[in-house]
């Protein structure tokens, strides 16, 4: 009877034991390790933890209290016991602080290399968003994180889970006494006000997602230099935990139906494994995806889903934000991503149209690490050079708002001015003409090449300033062969050749002003709405002046009693009556006044290219003033 009895002891022994989870809390034994003296040598999980130790603030003053919350995502998932310290991030990597002791039914403090260091649990009852007071030491000036173990139960526990870094600065304040609750509560005054950093602004707030950038996680956002202002359009932070890799990604600039990352080999669209972040019905759902060219470039048809985890999300007020685990290696589409051994461009976008299959175009935002990354080495993330993209804006603004506009002006209305005046053998309006045209045609083939090279092929944007380009490229291109062969003035093909060049040139200038409407239309031009006024302000302009030259013409027409020589085709139906521009000895009337109105054309269309060009080459021209305002100020 007697070892009957033992027998059924030890079976509910076993039975019962996994049920328990240290229901005193942690020993000090464990101070070290952090790791739960659970039966039967039962591991920690190594899959990504559904909790995260969240400081109150990034940068406290020494000897001043901070407050640190245990989070849950999703927010239903609840613990039973924690241990929880703070370690200065460095060698020795020393237990610091201590943390207060305001309700002992709440929590236990136990000594881990100092008084009350460590925090743990005094019972198994399943808790969630425990907030606890930690209180920095008086004689350490340095960074420190915050390291727990959370065991949800018996069996499932988390060891090594990490804050981001606190930064302890010098203070000579005494820490003030603060009460700890077992519910998630908003951080409450103290008599010691948080340590705020002299550079700070006042009620400034910090999004948790650049915390730790470049020193605990890689940061990659656009536009670019945004991580720095901590204000991106749509950021993405990468964070290595041994083989978990995470993606934690947050854009609600424009109310994004989309933010997507992908992994490249060549920095190029195609090929290239995505995760997704798409809000649906009020919740944000992760999926892997595809690159493909074509007008539908990114799809999750026969994808694999299994090697993506959605590990945090929240969807408020138009801004997505997730928290997506990814393997470490993975196959896709039957391309090997090796994370821990290989190295791989961020593709970052976000797009407004999204469904069920796919995501469409990322007309919101679009930009690429300008190298390939080892995910798990922390530092400064810049993007792809966008040198030639900016290079093409400002060579075509150039030609087509300045040079062309000038070079025109000058062979309709200035053939009978400076007359007798040669530059370098030829008439004055001539030798300009050509000297423009030319300075146009080499800008335009130049810009051509540029971003035929930074695009790679042709464009898939559905826009039509691309094939716009192409036509006033090929006209521009044409201009001067044909006017090498033109026929001699006199013969019976110059009307029809002065028709045609007049044509033309006329013909790719309208054509490269609407292609450049259409541009500002660009997301990757990043060029603000507000400058389509600009440029209906230089055609305006431009129409204006052409109407000011042409009554001047007419004015000077009656004056001479002769036709307008300063229309291109004057020698298109020769009279007998009529004379050549090349018969007259002297400028014809008001020659001075059309000298007077060149001089403020110029100016003023030199205004124009120079507005244009520095608003194309430091887009987004609104971030670029901020930041340079705010290092002004700073």
């Amino acid at each position: 009877m007697r070892s009957l009895l033992s027998v059924v002891a030890v079976v509910l022994g076993v039975l019962i034991s996994p049920s328990r989870t240290l229901p005193n809390g942690a020993p000090e034994s464990v101070c070290d390790t952090m790791l739960p003296k659970h039966g039967n040598n039962i591991p920690p999980l190594t899959t990504a933890s559904p909790f995260r130790i969240t400081p109150g603030t990034s940068v406290i003053g020494s000897g001043q209290q901070l407050q640190v919350e245990i989070e849950s995502f999703p927010t239903n998932v609840v613990y039973k016991g924690f241990m929880i310290q703070a370690r200065n991030r460095y060698p020795p990597y020393q237990v610091l602080g201590r943390f207060e002791q305001t309700d002992e039914g709440a929590i236990k403090l136990i000594n881990c290399g100092g008084q009350d260091s460590t925090a743990t649990h005094t019972n198994t009852q399943t808790k969630k968003d425990l907030a606890l007071e930690w209180v920095a030491p008086d004689n350490f000036v340095g960074e420190i994180v915050f390291n727990g173990t959370i065991a949800q139960d018996y069996a499932q526990f988390w060891v090594g889970i990490e804050s981001t870094p606190v930064k302890v600065v010098a203070s000579g304040q005494p820490p003030s006494v603060v009460g700890i609750s077992t519910t998630r509560r908003v951080p409450t005054t103290t008599t010691v006000p948080p340590y705020v950093a002299p550079t700070a602004v006042k009620g400034e707030t910090v999004d948790p997602i650049y915390q730790g950038c470049g020193d605990t996680k890689g940061c990659f956002g656009f536009p670019e230099g945004c991580v720095e202002t901590r204000n991106c359009r749509a950021v993405v932070a990468t964070v290595v935990q041994g083989e978990r890799y995470i993606f934690e990604m947050k854009s609600g600039y424009n109310r994004p139906a989309y933010i997507a990352v992908g992994l490249s080999t060549d920095g190029k669209m195609g090929d290239d494994s995505v995760i997704e972040c798409v809000p649906e019905q009020g919740t944000v759902n992760a999926y892997a995806s595809w690159t493909f060219s074509g007008p539908y470039g990114v799809s999750r048809q026969g994808i694999a889903q299994n090697f993506i985890k959605l590990v945090q999300q929240s969807y408020v007020d138009g801004v997505i934000h997730c928290t997506v685990e990814r393997d470490a290696v993975t196959t896709v589409k039957g391309q090997r991503f090796d994370l821990i051994n290989e190295k791989y461009h961020l593709l970052l976008a976000t797009g407004s149209s999204a469904d069920s299959t796919h995501v469409s175009y990322h007309d919101i935002g679009r930009h690429v690490t300008g190298v390939p990354l080892a995910l798990a080495e922390v530092g400064p993330v810049q993007g792809n050079s966008k040198l030639f993209l900016r290079l093409h804006g400002a060579f075509m603004l150039t030609a087509w708002i300045g040079t062309a506009s000038l070079g025109i002006l000058l062979a309709r209305y200035f053939r009978q001015t400076w007359v007798g005046s040669k530059l370098c053998g030829k008439d004055q309006w001539f030798a300009w003409h050509r000297f423009l045209m030319v300075l146009t045609w080499l800008l335009t083939m130049a810009g051509f090449v540029i971003i035929f090279v930074e695009i790679g092929g042709w464009s898939q944007v559905d826009n039509p300033h691309a094939i716009l380009g192409v036509v006033t490229t090929v006209l521009c291109f044409l201009q001067p062969i044909g006017a090498y062969f033109r026929p001699h003035p006199g013969t019976k093909r110059r009307p029809l050749f002065n028709w045609l060049h007049w044509l033309g040139g006329n013909l790719a200038h309208i054509i490269a002003i609407v292609a450049i409407f259409f541009a500002v239309k660009l997301q990757k031009a990043e060029l603000p709405e507000w400058l389509d006024f600009i440029l209906v302000a230089f055609v305006a302009f431009h129409v204006f002046m052409h109407l000011i030259f042409s009554i001047g013409g007419c004015v000077s027409e009656r004056r001479n009693s002769q036709r307008v020589t300063s229309f291109p085709m004057a020698d298109m139906t020769p009279s007998r009556n009529s004379m050549s521009s090349g018969d007259r000895k002297q400028d014809a009337a008001f020659s001075g006044f059309r000298k007077v109105m060149l001089f403020f054309y110029i100016i003023i269309i030199l205004a124009f290219v120079v507005a244009l060009v520095v608003i194309t080459v430091l887009a987004p021209i609104e971030d670029t003033y901020e930041s340079i305002r705010k290092q002004i100020m700073n």
